[in-house]
């Protein structure tokens, strides 16, 4: 970085971005649009029935956590870009499904309910109670519990905070709002001790076997990208789910906006984020999935006022670019996703030809990335 200061004011679309002579422009709008069409096109035509069985390492139903972010991504872009054809293979998902979890109305975890996300924006569009009586049934039922120690990996608050946040706005209940803050409470400042989240570093340990003593090779604690990218898409979809006078809506907010000042100056130069983020030698390198909640963080708080343009514009312009140019392939394919796994050295090697295990939560993180990004232009 040099030590002249230049001034460069970048005319996006009706907003001004100053800042270095070095600062990347954003895409337009349509660009935006054209790198995540190409992408969920590819995805459609490799899996053309929603309702098809993933195969892996085990034969797993479709209706798992991984496939349920790639929904929410689709959602996101259905309310960009109303094509019938989204809608129609969200509506087949379900339907394939019987509106159901992986382990039935009696499970706790979130991973099984992080589908209930877009069922439930599924009946907000067409009242139909099949939609959501499983997922209400299973929430209602961990609101008749006192335990609240279920969230035992960061992921998790993705997977089924929303979820809760959406129950209490649609049955305008704020015991929703209370059992999920009393779940994420513990899952912050219980779980392993004394909570995955560090007051400190403001990041979050992915779940206890992380927690220190644990170090990375460098010595710096290990803190996951994608996981911290968990806990940032979860509290961006709360606080955008939940009304104004919500409760506790003040700690969610202070958390996200502690995060993003953490996250920002960890950013490679090349615009992505590593895979550990406090240890750039351990696993060092491009990775998408992470990189993409990031800029769906920053983007939307952007968009909610919350965070300065000209101090974020530039981070989440360079992270877009380099995610559309290096790790989208002129097929749709996405290069670049770490594979499912919890540290760093899972899913490896990441490269721009490698491909991760399950290849539709990586483009679930880059829509909900773009439809954002789309709304700043």
């Amino acid at each position: 970085m040099t030590s002249i200061r230049t001034t460069v004011v970048v005319v996006m679309g009706g907003w001004l971005l100053t800042g270095w002579a070095s600062a990347q422009k954003l895409p337009a709008t349509r660009a935006i649009r054209q790198t995540m069409t190409l992408a969920n096109d590819y995805f459609m035509k490799t899996w053309p029935d929603p309702g098809l069985e993933i195969v892996t390492n085990k034969v797993r139903p479709s209706n798992i956590w991984t496939r349920a972010v790639y929904y929410e991504g689709l959602m996101a872009l259905h309310a960009l870009d109303p094509q019938p054809r989204y809608l129609d293979y969200a509506l087949d998902w379900g339907q394939k499904h019987h509106w159901g979890l992986r382990s039935g109305v009696t499970t706790r975890n979130a991973d099984d309910q992080c589908c209930g996300q877009t069922y439930i924006d599924l009946y907000q569009l067409d009242r139909q109670p099949e939609r959501i009586r499983a997922i209400k049934t299973s929430i209602d039922a961990m609101m008749q519990s006192q335990t609240v120690s279920d969230w035992t990996w960061i992921d998790a608050l993705q997977m089924a905070m929303p979820v809760f946040a959406k129950l209490g706005v649609l049955e305008k209940n704020p015991a929703y709002f209370e059992a999920m803050y009393r779940l994420y409470w513990h899952t912050k400042t219980v779980e392993g001790g004394k909570g995955l989240y560090n007051p400190v570093d403001k990041l979050w340990w992915r779940d206890k076997d992380f927690v220190p003593p644990y170090k990375e090779p460098n010595g710096e604690d290990c803190y996951w990208s994608r996981g911290n990218g968990w806990v940032v898409a979860a509290l961006v979809r709360v606080l955008d789910i939940m009304p104004a006078d919500a409760p506790h809506r003040d700690e969610y907010l202070q958390t996200y906006l502690d995060m993003m000042q953490a996250i920002k100056p960890l950013q490679r130069p090349d615009g992505f984020w590593n895979v550990s983020l406090h240890d750039a030698n351990h696993f060092g390198g491009k990775e998408l999935s992470g990189t993409a909640l990031f800029v769906y963080g920053m983007a939307w708080g952007m968009n909610h006022g919350l965070l300065n343009r000209n101090e974020y514009g530039p981070v989440v312009a360079k992270a877009w670019n380099a995610m559309a140019t290096e790790a989208v392939h002129s097929t749709g394919f996405l290069g670049y996703v770490q594979g499912t796994g919890k540290e760093p050295k899972d899913g490896q090697p990441v490269t721009y030809t490698s491909k991760t295990d399950f290849e539709d939560y990586g483009l679930g993180c880059l829509l909900l990335a773009g439809t954002e990004l789309c709304k700043l232009n």
